[in-house]
């Protein structure tokens, strides 16, 4: 309805065309695939990305484990999508050395900056002055607190698994960026892009900080909050139509090497916990007959 250009479908561009970083026949510009590369709009993007994900997870460990999480999916996913189709030296070096490091520290700077910080929350009618008035404004649609969450995933199998849950929920997400805009033919400069951004890291950032104060409730009764579950449905509606709207795009199946390995990745971590569970069954087995 506002977008009339948007039902036309697209052209997918692929970065992994050519993957030499020296184009000798080039004489203009012998290293064209890097410079391309480098000066793309959406470099920025990925650090400023990965800045908000850094002020959401505030967790080095977790926001390393997603950025190399996230390039895995494009390799697993980069025959559906020519998107992710990238080069080695574009994945490792510029995305998860370069972009992904600068703006998780630029993230965790931001953290620790505001890290132990009181707030005085009085009503906007009662700030003194104009100023006063549009910073508690401001101030209404930041955390209350900037504390580094702790989300301790080596502490047990159950822990773990929770832990992993939060990556997988957070990867689907990412992932349905991609996803949504090959279906639904969205092209990447299209607001409509920019605001389901800018909606998710709003409702994330009260989901993850409930999400972690459930991890580190010790009741026995407890409940995941309410912004929690609400990220989980938006996620899954938003893969429904995703999987609604692919039958027809998706021509090529997975590749064997593929589905052998995440068959072995998931064995492993099944046997990986099982036996993880059974040694902390025997040493409290252990610590009874002391």
């Amino acid at each position: 309805f506002f977008h009339h250009f948007l039902n036309v479908e697209l052209p997918e561009r692929s970065y992994g065309a050519d993957c030499r970083i020296y184009v000798p026949e080039n004489s203009m510009s012998r290293f064209k695939n890097v410079y391309e590369t480098l000066f793309d709009e959406f470099v920025l993007a990925h650090i400023i990305g990965w800045w908000g994900k850094a002020i959401m997870i505030r967790n080095q460990l977790l926001l390393w484990a997603l950025s190399i999480g996230f390039e895995v999916m494009e390799l697993t996913f980069r025959h559906m999508l020519p998107n992710f189709n990238e080069c080695w030296w574009d994945s490792i070096i510029l995305d998860i050395l370069i972009c992904n490091w600068f703006g998780i520290w630029a993230g965790m700077r931001t953290v620790r900056h505001f890290d132990g910080k009181t707030y005085e929350w009085v009503g906007i009618s009662r700030q003194p002055n104009i100023i006063g008035k549009v910073k508690r404004t401001l101030g209404q649609f930041t955390p209350a607190r900037w504390d580094k969450d702790e989300w301790h995933p080596f502490l047990g199998p159950l822990r773990f698994i929770q832990v992993l849950c939060l990556c997988v929920a957070f990867l689907t997400v990412e992932l349905n960026t991609f996803f949504l805009k090959f279906c639904l033919w969205i092209p990447p400069r299209n607001p409509v892009v920019i605001y389901r951004l800018f909606l998710w890291w709003f409702i994330a950032i009260p989901t993850i900080r409930e999400y972690n104060s459930y991890l580190q409730d010790r009741e026995p009764v407890k409940k995941v909050g309410p912004f929690c579950w609400l990220a989980l449905a938006i996620c899954i509606v938003e893969l429904l139509i995703c999987i609604k709207f692919c039958h027809g795009l998706f021509d090529d199946p997975m590749p064997e090497w593929l589905v052998i390995l995440w068959s072995c990745v998931g064995c492993g971590l099944v046997l990986f916990l099982c036996k993880w569970t059974w040694q902390l069954h025997r040493s409290m087995v252990r610590r009874k007959s002391d």
